[in-house]
């Protein structure tokens, strides 16, 4: 699964990476954690830019009646989107890249749970699967909202837990964020884990485990 991670990359290497058009301002995130606004990238194509939203972490399907319903859905399984209600429409129609650098989990030792920053080998920025939805409250406003995709772990996360995020590769972003892509036989091939050869992982501090603190001491490799 993927339930904290951090975005510590200044924005103007995420601009360059993912190619975006933003007025957002972007601060470095060392915990983000589920509730919270996170950076993604929505639609772009040879005539439309793609651009950065601020999107609420934890997807609020638009017939919801309450919001908290988006507590239980900061991950989607990538396996079942077309059986959930709360996800078919949006896999077909509304795809996003959530945009981190790294993310955690967490690793029963003895008594204690120690933490793991997991991140690229490079620790490059990168673009998670996502899903996005606007739901309106009572007042009409719109509420955007996201949930992040999950697959099973490869060889090198697998011993820390048996899921982790999709994490796209460059060459499938203009696939996944074209919303006249449909089909989902297309889009299904895409969310498989990613190469364990380019990733790595760390223990860190539990400094991490409140998501009240987000600083560089979360990311302090032990």
């Amino acid at each position: 699964m993927c339930g904290r991670f951090t975005l510590r990359t200044p924005l103007n290497l995420v601009v360059e990476r993912f190619q975006l058009q933003t007025d957002v301002q972007l601060p470095l995130r060392f915990n983000v954690a589920p509730t919270q606004d996170v950076a993604a990238v929505r639609y772009g194509s040879a005539t439309e830019p793609r651009r950065l939203a601020l999107l609420r972490w934890g997807l609020i399907p638009s017939w919801a009646k309450d919001p908290a319903i988006g507590n239980r859905m900061i991950n989607a399984r990538s396996e079942t989107l077309t059986e959930r209600p709360a996800f078919r429409v949006a896999y077909q129609r509304r795809r996003c890249l959530v945009l981190a650098d790294g993310y955690y989990e967490w690793k029963k030792q003895g008594k204690l749970k120690q933490p793991y920053w997991i991140r690229l080998a490079d620790e490059r920025p990168f673009g998670m699967a996502g899903l996005w939805e606007s739901w309106a409250d009572d007042d009409q406003r719109p509420v955007l909202s996201c949930t992040v995709l999950t697959t099973s772990a490869n060889e090198l996360t697998r011993e820390l837990h048996d899921r982790m995020p999709v994490i796209l590769p460059e060459s499938d972003w203009d696939v996944w964020l074209d919303p006249e892509v449909r089909q989902t036989d297309r889009l299904q091939p895409l969310l498989v884990p990613y190469d364990s050869a380019d990733m790595r992982f760390d223990p860190v501090s539990t400094f991490v485990n409140s998501p009240r603190n987000d600083d560089p001491r979360c990311i302090e490799v032990e």
